[in-house]
């Protein structure tokens, strides 16, 4: 598919609000056979997400160390979560402490599964993803571990103001870009 074909598609499931603040883009290379050209998603004129560059408004992350690092970052801790790390230690650690490993674990966790995704995001080619997503669900787009195809699907005209309200909770656990995504969409509820 072209790429005018493609930007045409795109914008055709872009919400009635975003119209016109959110644009997709892409620069490519006339007379350069190995070099391909870059996608990047724009709002308000201001490039918001480009794959390849690391000096956009969102916060990429270059270590592990920095995901567990950043305050910012707000994990949920269930108290399942706190049990089985009592469970492990055969009851030997203070209750205070339970939820500080507990939310160490968690982040830890989330930080390996943030940076993979942050990572192979880089590497995505925006067109095979676009094509992807078109072709998808908007429910598989939400719940996939693609950062595009989530951002993608939030700026989608078929995600209904209820679903958007009760996704809050998850959005805590998404790359900065997605939550930045989400927040734009809030914004137009």
């Amino acid at each position: 598919m072209s790429w005018s074909k493609l930007k045409k598609n795109l914008e055709s499931y872009l919400c009635p609000a975003l119209y016109g603040r959110v644009e997709y883009s892409a620069s490519s290379y006339r007379y350069l056979s190995d070099k391909s050209g870059t996608c990047y998603i724009t709002v308000d004129r201001k490039n918001v997400l480009n794959m390849s560059d690391k000096t956009s408004l969102i916060k990429w992350y270059l270590t592990e160390q920095e995901i567990k690092n950043d305050a910012t970052i707000q994990i949920p801790i269930s108290n399942e979560e706190i049990e089985a790390v009592r469970k492990e230690s055969n009851g030997m650690i203070p209750d205070d402490r339970l939820q500080v490993i507990a939310r160490s674990r968690k982040l830890s966790e989330y930080a390996k599964e943030l940076f993979s995704t942050q990572s192979s995001l880089s590497k995505s080619n925006f067109v095979v993803v676009a094509n992807q997503f078109l072709s998808s669900s908007i429910e598989e787009s939400l719940e996939s571990n693609d950062i595009l195809l989530n951002v993608l699907a939030l700026v989608d005209r078929r995600l209904g103001k209820k679903r958007i309200l009760n996704m809050s909770e998850k959005m805590k656990l998404k790359h900065p870009i997605v939550q930045y995504f989400y927040e734009l969409r809030l914004s137009t509820l």
